[in-house]
């Protein structure tokens, strides 16, 4: 199987930050990776460097075989044009309607029509589950799940080859997590798209991922097939997976007075 994304040797501090120390991973093409691994670890910077929205200070990023690192004009812009984004807490626009906010980027193209682009954002609705009629509403008249449906719409519109999705279930009860966790499989297998799943939610991460990778204190401890994860004796997944206090994962805890 092709390799779609690989990452090697990447480092990125910010003073004495240092918030990737030589991360090593790779994506397949068609599979979903999921990253997993305790806040501040570096999951949500690992995707801006690959995007180019922060440099690395070290290593090498390549997609589909080619560096993807420093591209500058009409090779950056045919670059993110591959990629399907959803941010953390979805990044609607405030001040546009849905349809705006699903067509953003098509809107920019070279031929583009209002009335074309708002038709086609009617169909990624219909992708993510969601009627015709919230097409012209606003987010804030939406719930916090629909709003994910929305992100996630906009993130399919012009059917990338790549998605990157932040927290698509962060703060949803269980059963929108799960509708949110079948719309990622099921829109990606039709796309045939590859896609990098950042979450903290380990039910969304052992539904919807080929594999997984854990990152703790800026360096990849663990990688593998989703299938291998629940069994792995690495401490650190063993910790994490079964959430348990106690283990190599010093979380901070402050004393309580009663």
């Amino acid at each position: 199987m092709a390799v779609k994304i690989s990452v090697s040797g990447l480092e990125k501090s910010f003073g004495d930050n240092h918030a990737l120390r030589g991360v090593d991973l790779s994506v397949n093409e068609g599979e979903i990776l999921t990253l997993i691994g305790p806040s501040g670890s570096g999951k949500s910077l690992l995707l801006k460097c690959i995007l180019g929205l922060v440099s690395p200070d070290a290593g090498t990023i390549t997609v589909d075989g080619d560096s993807a690192t420093n591209l500058k004009g009409d090779a950056r812009d045919a670059f993110l044009e591959s990629f399907g984004i959803l941010f953390q807490r979805s990044g609607l626009f405030d001040g546009l309607p849905v349809w705006e906010n699903i067509g953003f980027r098509l809107l920019q193209q070279k031929g583009a029509t209002r009335a074309g682009v708002r038709d086609q954002a009617i169909m990624k609705l219909r992708a993510v589950g969601l009627p015709e009629d919230v097409v012209d509403l606003f987010p804030s008249e939406l719930s916090g799940g629909m709003q994910k449906r929305v992100g996630i719409a906009r993130a399919l519109a012009g059917e990338p080859s790549t998605l990157f999705l932040d927290e698509p279930t962060a703060g949803l009860d269980p059963i929108m997590s799960n509708v949110i966790n079948q719309l990622i499989i099921k829109n990606v297998r039709e796309l045939g798209s590859t896609a990098i799943v950042v979450t903290s939610n380990l039910a969304t991460a052992a539904q919807i991922s080929d594999e997984i990778a854990m990152l703790h204190e800026g360096q990849c401890v663990w990688s593998g097939r989703a299938t291998a994860v629940q069994n792995s004796d690495n401490p650190f997944v063993h910790q994490f997976w079964n959430k348990q206090k106690d283990g190599p994962i010093q979380m901070p805890i402050a004393s309580l007075s009663i």
